[in-house]
């Protein structure tokens, strides 16, 4: 079970490689075979999953009825730039273009730990998202969080 946390700033180079922190990636299980699926996440960044991650995620995609509109749009813009990396020799994963468009990242790439998957924002991109939360931390800490 992948444990990633903490926020990292690393360099986007222009065949759209970054590297995946050293912290992050001692959390990568032995069975993702330094392999990540990348694709796009929610708000304005990417998400990267470790093969293992994201085998379970598309588990539970294989549930949602194909029947059903809601199921069918989300499942066909999930997958659809999906895209399988592997670790280079330097730890680094290649982001396709138009994945690096979709989330606007240029030449800087905000990395955060996200529990089962880690997100990449464009910097900018992320602290507006943050500026932009109706309410504290705090309070949203007190709801979430309220047993």
């Amino acid at each position: 079970m992948s444990s990633f946390k903490g926020s990292y700033k690393y360099s986007v180079d222009s065949k759209g490689r970054t590297n995946i922190p050293a912290r992050l990636k001692k959390y990568v299980s032995p069975e993702a075979n330094e392999t990540f699926v990348i694709t796009r996440g929610y708000e304005q960044c990417l998400s990267v999953y470790p093969l293992d991650e994201w085998s379970k995620l598309e588990e539970s995609i294989r549930q949602l009825s194909p029947t059903n509109p809601q199921h069918r749009y989300f499942t066909r813009t999930l997958l659809e730039n999906a895209v399988e990396s592997q670790l280079d020799g330097q730890s680094r994963i290649t982001i396709p273009k138009e994945l690096l468009d979709l989330a606007g990242i240029k030449n800087e790439a905000l990395i955060l730990g996200v529990l089962e998957r880690i997100e990449i924002w464009n910097p900018e991109s992320y602290r507006e998202y943050q500026k932009k939360q109706p309410e504290s931390y705090e309070n949203i800490a007190q709801t979430v969080l309220q047993k």
